[in-house]
């Protein structure tokens, strides 16, 4: 008997697996950059007050700034529609009065995050340090 040779049944390229090196490089890659700059990212961070206590849950603060975004996500500070385009200049103006003073936002739940982030970016700019947002029930 006749040893059977076997180098003329190799297999074609087209039935050989896909090489992976490439793409397992490049995985490794993006996981180690995504690991040295996540803990470099900031988030912006709201930080909650305690819950009211019991005498005063009903008693809301009065500022004298008060900011309302509405349903059709207009912009009214102290009962007076505000366009965007004119509310840095008036926040600069009242914080220029009274740089203690804590801004009230009232934010309609059906209104777009893109005006709260409006109205946080010119308060911001404006001097700002603190908002209290004041959120109420569906009831209300």
């Amino acid at each position: 008997m006749r040893p059977k040779r076997l180098s003329h049944f190799s297999v074609p390229a087209s039935e050989e697996g896909a090489n992976l090196t490439p793409l397992i490089d490049v995985v490794f890659v993006v996981l180690i950059l995504f690991i040295l700059i996540a803990p470099m990212l900031e988030i912006d961070k709201i930080h909650l007050a305690s819950g009211p206590t019991s005498a005063s849950a009903d008693a809301i603060p009065t500022s004298a700034l008060t900011i309302q975004v509405q349903e059709n996500n207009s912009i009214w500070i102290n009962k007076r529609e505000i366009a965007p385009k004119d509310l840095r200049p008036l926040l600069q103006a009242i914080y220029v009065k009274n740089p203690k003073l804590t801004p009230q936002l009232f934010h309609d739940q059906k209104a777009y995050f893109g005006t709260y982030q409006i109205v946080k970016n010119a308060l911001e700019e404006s001097g700002f340090t603190e908002l209290d947002i004041i959120l109420q029930n569906e009831a209300h």
